[in-house]
Protein backbone atom coordinates (compact mmCIF):
# COMPACT_ATOMS: atom_id res chain seq x y z
CA UNK A 1 0.00 0.00 0.00
CA UNK A 2 1.30 3.71 -0.77
CA UNK A 3 -0.37 6.49 1.07
CA UNK A 4 0.37 10.06 0.55
CA UNK A 5 1.04 12.35 3.73
CA UNK A 6 0.48 15.90 4.13
CA UNK A 7 2.96 18.27 5.04
CA UNK A 8 1.76 18.41 8.37
CA UNK A 9 1.53 14.48 8.66
CA UNK A 10 5.65 14.06 7.74
CA UNK A 11 6.30 17.12 10.01
CA UNK A 12 4.25 15.69 12.94
CA UNK A 13 5.97 12.48 12.35
CA UNK A 14 9.46 13.50 11.80
CA UNK A 15 8.95 15.60 15.35
CA UNK A 16 7.85 12.12 17.16
CA UNK A 17 11.46 10.36 15.33
CA UNK A 18 13.07 13.50 16.53
CA UNK A 19 12.25 12.32 20.21
CA UNK A 20 14.09 8.99 19.48
CA UNK A 21 11.45 7.09 21.33
CA UNK A 22 10.11 5.81 18.07
CA UNK A 23 12.94 3.91 15.26
CA UNK A 24 10.85 4.61 12.21
CA UNK A 25 8.01 6.23 10.55
CA UNK A 26 6.26 2.77 10.22
CA UNK A 27 6.31 2.74 14.03
CA UNK A 28 5.26 5.84 14.47
CA UNK A 29 1.74 4.64 12.06
CA UNK A 30 1.86 1.33 14.04
CA UNK A 31 1.10 3.16 17.36
CA UNK A 32 -1.17 5.81 15.87
CA UNK A 33 -3.38 2.99 13.84
CA UNK A 34 -3.53 0.72 17.08
CA UNK A 35 -4.60 3.96 19.19
CA UNK A 36 -7.49 4.26 16.22
CA UNK A 37 -8.52 0.82 16.75
CA UNK A 38 -8.77 1.24 20.76
CA UNK A 39 -10.46 4.68 20.05
CA UNK A 40 -12.91 2.97 18.09
CA UNK A 41 -13.76 0.27 20.53
CA UNK A 42 -13.79 2.50 23.66
CA UNK A 43 -16.48 4.33 21.11
CA UNK A 44 -18.52 1.49 19.94
CA UNK A 45 -18.69 -0.13 23.79
CA UNK A 46 -19.71 3.49 24.92
CA UNK A 47 -22.67 3.72 22.59
CA UNK A 48 -23.55 -0.20 23.56
CA UNK A 49 -23.36 0.76 27.18
CA UNK A 50 -25.61 4.15 26.53
CA UNK A 51 -27.99 1.88 24.51
CA UNK A 52 -28.33 -0.34 27.61
CA UNK A 53 -29.14 2.46 29.77
CA UNK A 54 -31.82 3.76 27.30
CA UNK A 55 -33.48 -0.02 27.07
CA UNK A 56 -33.42 -0.40 30.92
CA UNK A 57 -35.05 3.16 31.05
CA UNK A 58 -37.77 2.43 28.38
CA UNK A 59 -38.27 -0.76 30.13
CA UNK A 60 -38.34 0.73 33.75
CA UNK A 61 -40.95 3.86 31.71
CA UNK A 62 -43.23 1.02 30.66
CA UNK A 63 -44.07 0.40 34.25
CA UNK A 64 -44.31 3.34 35.55
CA UNK A 65 -46.94 5.62 35.30
CA UNK A 66 -46.74 8.96 33.30
CA UNK A 67 -46.20 12.19 34.86
CA UNK A 68 -46.45 15.96 33.71
CA UNK A 69 -43.11 17.73 32.51
CA UNK A 70 -43.88 19.84 36.02
CA UNK A 71 -43.54 17.53 38.55
CA UNK A 72 -40.73 16.02 36.65
CA UNK A 73 -38.79 18.91 36.38
CA UNK A 74 -39.58 19.71 40.65
CA UNK A 75 -38.17 15.89 41.43
CA UNK A 76 -35.01 16.76 39.59
CA UNK A 77 -33.93 19.99 40.98
CA UNK A 78 -35.20 18.47 44.67
CA UNK A 79 -32.09 16.55 43.92
CA UNK A 80 -29.91 19.40 43.92
CA UNK A 81 -28.81 21.33 47.43
CA UNK A 82 -29.92 24.29 47.59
Amino acid sequence: MSITLTKTQEIFIQTKLQTGKYGSAEEVLEVALRLLDEYDRADRQWIDAVRVKIDAAVAVSEHTSPIDGETFIAGILDRFPK
